[in-house]
């Protein structure tokens, strides 16, 4: 199957937004599929792309020059080479405002490179792509979440067949980046490594200045052994001979380049809710277990660290999910003083979710304890939990409004 072959869900959010909006940026990692996208979205349009050193360097020098020469409609590959643009994109914008008329993509988010945030600010919509989530693969619409946040899901016994469960592991493994479906495991792996190591070394430079690459790297294998967990600065930078700040910013540099993601601390208390620690998650579960060397003969004998690895995947599958179910639901994780946890907590104003993540087959009381406890915290605003697990049939529990779910809900619905 070919990359093109994939249907994206977000596809339509794009189209609408060219519809009446002058800018539109489509965000996301390198090699997830944004340059297929816009190519398949808009063949009619005009087509640059900075990854050519020629135009690249023409748009750096004279950006203005540059962009008052490109067509009416254009689309504009791997922008943030050329952060510059934007201020040029920005004027010409102001003096014809046309809806579509400015088509960007690029692999870092261009809303944390210094200086361009806000220079297309009330002209431009931002549309994520993800790397391939289970259900695209699958051919599926995506709707766990929509039927989550509507209160569709119901019970069902029995449900699916249990060997859907079973494809648990090759998926956690292979990841979501088009490239890594078009090999073998051994191959796959082999992709992952390499897709970091040309990330580190091409595109750092143009969203930061970092004395060594390097270090980029080996912080992002420190983070693949602790994807899922709560982030200690202060352990990671002493790990890595570096201060705490530094820890710090190079975490920023691979937010801005989608490799990673910093979750943070819900709180009944809003304003508490800055303070609390985040949880720290590698976006694709194949890069991360390659980096933290799980195989699939591991699935036993390193079963703790499959489960961190299902975690970071469900929530890159909800987080992915919400691009075209409400792109404005925010995300966060529980933790209290009793160490009493909810793995995905999902707000929407003041109403609220909880998602907790399981590996084994079945559910027990216990499982639910997190969201019962986040469920008091909220009071009227707890609308309902989900515990994902990888069994077969969607389960009652004790409190009505508590359901488990099989985990390959997230690619059969």
């Amino acid at each position: 199957m070919a990359e093109s072959d994939y249907p994206r869900n977000v596809r339509r959010a794009l189209k609408l937004a060219l519809t009446d909006t002058p800018v539109v940026a489509l965000l996301g990692p390198r090699q997830s599929g944004k340059s297929t996208l816009v190519r398949t979205l808009a063949p009619a349009r005009a087509y640059v792309t900075l990854d050519d050193e020629p135009v690249l360097r023409t748009a750096r020098e004279d950006p203005i020059g540059f962009i008052a020469a490109l067509p009416a409609r254009v689309t504009l590959d791997e922008v943030q080479r050329a952060p510059g643009l934007l201020l040029a994109i920005k004027a010409a914008v102001d003096r014809e405002r046309r809806p579509g008329r400015f088509l960007l993509t690029g692999s870092a988010n261009l809303l944390a490179l210094p200086k361009v945030g806000d220079s297309l600010a009330g002209r431009v919509e931002y549309v994520q792509l993800h790397p391939l989530t289970e259900s695209e693969k699958e051919r599926r619409p995506g709707a766990l979440l929509q039927s989550f946040l509507n209160g569709h899901l119901a019970p069902r016994i029995p449900g699916i067949e249990a060997g859907e469960a079973g494809h648990l592991r090759e998926r956690l493994l292979r990841g979501g980046y088009p490239q890594a479906q078009l090999r073998s495991p051994e191959r796959a792996r082999q992709w992952h490594r390499q897709y970091l190591r040309t990330v580190l070394e091409r595109d750092v430079a143009d969203v930061a200045r970092v004395r060594d690459a390097a270090e980029l790297g080996r912080l992002v294998e420190i983070v693949a052994l602790r994807s899922a967990s709560l982030l200690n600065l202060s352990a990671l930078g002493g790990e890595l001979g570096m201060r705490r700040e530094t820890a710090d910013q190079y975490l920023s540099v691979l937010e801005r380049l989608f490799l990673l993601r910093r979750v943070p601390a819900w709180h009944s208390n809003e304003a508490r809710r800055l303070i609390k620690t985040p949880k720290i998650h590698l976006l694709d579960s194949g890069l991360a277990a390659t980096l933290a060397g799980l195989e699939a003969g591991d699935w036993t004998t390193r079963r703790d660290r499959f489960g961190h690895l299902v975690e970071s995947f469900v929530v890159q599958q909800l987080i992915a999910q919400a691009g075209w179910t409400d792109p404005d639901l925010r995300f966060w994780h529980y933790r209290d003083k009793d160490q009493v946890e909810v793995d995905l907590v999902i707000t929407r104003g003041r109403r609220t979710w909880g998602v907790e993540v399981k590996t084994a087959a079945t559910v027990t009381p216990a499982d639910g304890n997190g969201l019962r406890r986040l469920a008091e915290q909220c009071g009227k605003d707890f609308q309902g939990g989900m515990i994902l697990y990888a069994g077969a049939n969607t389960l009652p529990t004790a409190d009505r409004r508590i359901l488990a779910v099989p985990l390959s809900e997230l690619w059969t619905r």
